[in-house]
C-alpha cells in the first residue's frame, strides 16, 4: 500500500485519478503547524527564502525580461482525442532563476474550443489533483464533455499536464515488474526484518526515481508548475486564469492566486489542502479523513443483508475488517494471475473504494468474494487506484506524486525510530488505516533531491473573488482544511457539501453545481458559509 498524500478526484470523473499524499515534515514531529513569519515563495519564485515557513509572497507584476520568449511564444495546434479536441506543446524554463540559460521543458497543453452560443469569456484551466493525475486526460475523458453545457458553451476549455507528469516530460522510478513488487511491500511490519525490507523498498524506489527521471526531478514542484500556468494563460491571451482544481489541484491553484493574486480570476478550489500544515500533519488528518469514510460505510454496510463485515454495529465491522487484513497478511488470497492479495494490497483496495461512495457495493462484493477466496476483486480497485493497466503497465501518476510531494513539503519522519513513536497518534486517528498510513507518510524520508518548499499561509491578497469548495466527509482531503485554505485567503467564500465522497462539483448536488456554475459564468461568488446537501 502507498496511499500516503494521494489526493484525487472522484472514480465518477476518472476512474480514480488524483491525489497521492507521501509523507513530509521535519523529521521531528513535534509540531503541527508552521511558525509563520514573512518567508518567500521558494523554488523557481526567483525570490529569497528567509528562514521557517510564512507567507506565500507575490511575485512582480510584471513579466520579467528574460521570462518574455516563453510568454511570447505561439503553439502550433494540432486534432488530437476525441471530436473537438486539439493539442499543442509548450515550453517552459526548467530552473525559473535560470530562465534561457539552461534546459526547456516541452508540456503537453490541450483545449476545446467554447461550443457557443453568447459570448466567449476566455479559457478555462482544469486540473483534477494527484498531484501526477494527467489534465489532459481529465480535460478528454470527462471536463471537456461532462461539464455543464452553458460553462463548456462560454469557455475554451483548456488542461496542461504539469511538469513530471504524463505528457509532460514524465519522471520515471521503476520498471512495471518492479512496481507490481513495489505495491505488495508489507506497510504494517510486524518485526525488525519487515521494517528493514520496507526501508529497502523506500530506497530502492528513490534511486529508481534519481535514475531515471534525471535533472527535471528537481524542478517539479507545486510553485515552478503554478508559474507554468501563468505563462499558459499569457499564451492564451487571457488578462486572468479561470481556472477549476479539484484536491491536490486546490493547492496548485491557491499557490496561483498567491504569487500572482492581480491575474487570479474565478477560481473555484474544490476538495481543497491547507498549505499551512506540516506533512506529519496532513497524514495525521488524512489518516482520520479515511476513518470517517469507513465509519460512513460501515454504517451503511451493516444495514445490509449483503453485508460481509456483518449486520452488527460500526465498531464491530472495523474489527472484522482488521481480522481479514491480518488473515490476508499471514496467508495471501489466489487472484486468479501471478499476483497475490496480501494485507498491503487489500488495504489499498478498500482506501480507493472510499474515494467515492458509489464504489462501496463494488467494495462489498469484492469483499464477499475475498472472505469466500478470492482475491480478484480486491486487486481490481487497487490495480484501478494505482492506475495499472490490464497488461501490467503504470501510468506515471505513483512516481510523479511522491515526485511533487517530497519537494515541497520536508519528509515527515526520518525513519523508523520516528514512526514508532507517532504509531499511537495515528491509531488514535484511524484503528482500522493507522498502523498503514504512519509506515506509508515514510516514503519521503530517502528522497534524493531535498525539499524546496516549506508549509506557508496563502493570502493573496487583492484577488478576486474565490470558491473554496470542502465536503464534511471527504476521506482524502479532510473538511478542516477547507476550513483551514479558506480562512487564509483574503477573498475566498467557504462552499460546504454536507455529504461523502471526495470532492463535490459534478457529483449529483444541484445545489452545489447552481453555485458554481454561477460563480464561473457570472463572477457571482456564493455567500460565505453557504451550505449544501
Amino acid at each position: 500500500m502507498d496511499t500516503s498524500r494521494l489526493l484525487r478526484t472522484s472514480g465518477t470523473f476518472l476512474a480514480f485519478a488524483g491525489l497521492l499524499i507521501s509523507g513530509c515534515s521535519s523529521g521531528s514531529g513535534d509540531a503541527d503547524t508552521a511558525e509563520f513569519g514573512t518567508s518567500s515563495a521558494g523554488p523557481g519564485s526567483g525570490q529569497r527564502r528567509t528562514g521557517g515557513a510564512g507567507v506565500l509572497r507575490p511575485l512582480p507584476a510584471a513579466v520579467p525580461a528574460a521570462l518574455a520568449p516563453y510568454y511570447e511564444q505561439k503553439l502550433r495546434w494540432r486534432r488530437c482525442g476525441a471530436d473537438g479536441f486539439e493539442c499543442a506543446t509548450m515550453k517552459a524554463p526548467l530552473d525559473y532563476d535560470r530562465p534561457g540559460a539552461g534546459e526547456d521543458l516541452e508540456l503537453a497543453v490541450s483545449r476545446v474550443k467554447a461550443t457557443g452560443p453568447g459570448r466567449r469569456l476566455g479559457s478555462l484551466l482544469v486540473n483534477p489533483g494527484g498531484p501526477g493525475g494527467s489534465a489532459i486526460g481529465y480535460l478528454q475523458n470527462w471536463a471537456g464533455i461532462g461539464y455543464p453545457a452553458p460553462v463548456r458553451a462560454r469557455y475554451d476549455m483548456v488542461a496542461v499536464d504539469p511538469r513530471g507528469v504524463a505528457g509532460s516530460e514524465p519522471v520515471g522510478c521503476l520498471s512495471d515488474k518492479d512496481m507490481d513488487s513495489y505495491t505488495q511491500v508489507d506497510q504494517t511490519p510486524d518485526d525488525s526484518g519487515e521494517v528493514k525490507r520496507l526501508v529497502s523498498a523506500y530506497k530502492r524506489f528513490a534511486e529508481g526515481c534519481r535514475d531515471r527521471s534525471g535533472d527535471v526531478l528537481g524542478h517539479v514542484s507545486t510553485v515552478e508548475a503554478a508559474r507554468d500556468m501563468d505563462v499558459l494563460r499569457g499564451v492564451l491571451g487571457d488578462k486572468k486564469l479561470s481556472y477549476v482544481g479539484a484536491s491536490y489541484g486546490t493547492y496548485l491553484g491557491a499557490t496561483y492566486a498567491g504569487l500572482y493574486p492581480g491575474r487570479a480570476g474565478r477560481l473555484v478550489l474544490d476538495g481543497a489542502m491547507d498549505p499551512s500544515l506540516t506533512s506529519l500533519r496532513m497524514n495525521r488528518d488524512q489518516t482520520a479523513g479515511f476513518d470517517t469514510a469507513f465509519t460512513a460505510f460501515a454504517e451503511d454496510c451493516v444495514r445490509r443483508d449483503d453485508c460481509p463485515l456483518g449486520t452488527g454495529s460500526e465498531r464491530e465491522a472495523a474489527e472484522r475488517l482488521q481480522a481479514f487484513f491480518r488473515k490476508v497478511d499471514a496467508d495471501p488470497l489466489p487472484t486468479g494471475e501471478r499476483r497475490e492479495l496480501g494485507e498491503s494490497l487489500a488495504t489499498t483496495a478498500v482506501v480507493a473504494a472510499m474515494y467515492d461512495e458509489g464504489s462501496w457495493a463494488q467494495l462489498r462484493n469484492a469483499l464477499q468474494a475475498a472472505m469466500d477466496g478470492d482475491g480478484a476483486g480486491l486487486l481490481g480497485l487497487a490495480d484501478a487506484y494505482y492506475e495499472r493497466d490490464s497488461e501490467g503497465s503504470y501510468a506515471n501518476l505513483m512516481f510523479a506524486n511522491p515526485a511533487v510531494n517530497c519537494l515541497d513539503l520536508p519528509a515527515s519522519f526520518g525513519g523508523p525510530d520516528d514512526v514508532r513513536r507517532e504509531l499511537p497518534s495515528f491509531r488514535k486517528a484511524s484503528s482500522v488505516f493507522g498502523a498503514g498510513f504512519a509506515w506509508a507518510a515514510m516514503n519521503c524520508t530517502y528522497w534524493p533531491v531535498k525539499p524546496t518548499g516549506a508549509p506557508q499561509r496563502i493570502e493573496a491578497k487583492g484577488a478576486d473573488p474565490i470558491v473554496v469548495v470542502g465536503t464534511s466527509r471527504d476521506p482524502a482531503t479532510p473538511y478542516v482544511w477547507a476550513q483551514g485554505l479558506a480562512g487564509q485567503l483574503s477573498s475566498a467564500s467557504l462552499l460546504t457539501y454536507e455529504g461523502d465522497g471526495h470532492t463535490a462539483y459534478g457529483r449529483g448536488s444541484d445545489c452545489i453545481d447552481t453555485a458554481i456554475n454561477t460563480y464561473l459564468l457570472e463572477g457571482k461568488a456564493p455567500e460565505k458559509g453557504k451550505k449544501c446537501q
